[in-house]
């Protein structure tokens, strides 16, 4: 298990959450770009690396209906988080009111984020997660901090969101080679479930950063630049075999 990939998830979000403490969240632009690069990225390691290694399998006829399933499981998800995954910062008014929703559909949506790292042996989604998961972060902490939490509170949630994806890493490690309670059939079920996550939130980023069907010229380069790490990276990895 590589130990690396931990580190990267826990910082990336630890320190994307911690920057609402030295960033003022109505003017990060870069945060809006880094958003983009990230969903981007994502959607083209979803259709270039887990779609067809989904599909590579013996139970493949089905993964299409768990891809549904994880789609529609994103789309529930967001009822709560309100689109905070996508870097979304909403006022909420109130005094020390916890955002329930927020923090568990986030978590969860982070857990499940996680779990395709097992079998990423190019090492081209771990990278994408972690900066899909600065703007989720920032969002996060831009929402406790409007509800009056103080510094040493919004450290610790911040915490416990950056903790979801290693997590996730290390479940899907253990149920992928079986160490976890043998049920390494599955994997491919539940890789089905989080590519209709990452189609729904990686979408959604790409529509989101439009207005009228329009692109800045910063957002498209970074579109471009997340879709273009990817293709080097599949053909790289498709010439090493």
């Amino acid at each position: 298990m590589e130990i690396w990939k931990i580190f990267i998830l826990f910082l990336s979000a630890f320190l994307g959450g911690a920057a609402i403490f030295l960033v003022k969240s109505d003017k990060s632009q870069l945060l809006k770009l880094i958003l983009s690069f990230s969903g981007a990225y994502l959607f083209a390691i979803t259709v270039l690396h887990l779609i067809p290694d989904a599909y590579n399998g013996s139970d493949h006829e089905e993964i299409g209906i768990f891809i549904l399933v994880g789609f529609l499981l994103q789309v529930f998800l967001e009822q709560f988080s309100e689109g905070v995954e996508h870097g979304h910062i909403h006022k909420h008014h109130g005094s020390h009111a916890f955002p329930y929703g927020i923090m568990i559909s986030l978590c969860l949506h982070a857990f499940l984020e996680g779990m395709p790292l097992a079998k990423d042996q190019h090492n081209a989604l771990i990278f994408g997660i972690a900066l899909h998961h600065i703007p989720a972060a920032f969002a996060l902490a831009s929402i406790l901090m409007q509800n009056h939490f103080n510094k040493r509170n919004i450290i610790i949630y911040i915490s416990v969101f950056a903790l979801m994806a290693p997590l996730g890493f290390y479940v899907s490690y253990g149920l992928s080679n079986g160490t976890i309670g043998g049920v390494e059939d599955y994997f491919n079920k539940i890789m089905g479930i989080v590519i209709g996550i990452f189609l729904h939130i990686s979408t959604t980023i790409l529509f989101e950063s439009s207005v009228d069907h329009k692109v800045s010229k910063r957002k498209m380069i970074a579109v471009l630049c997340g879709i273009g790490i990817a293709l080097i990276g599949y053909f790289t990895s498709a010439h090493t075999h």
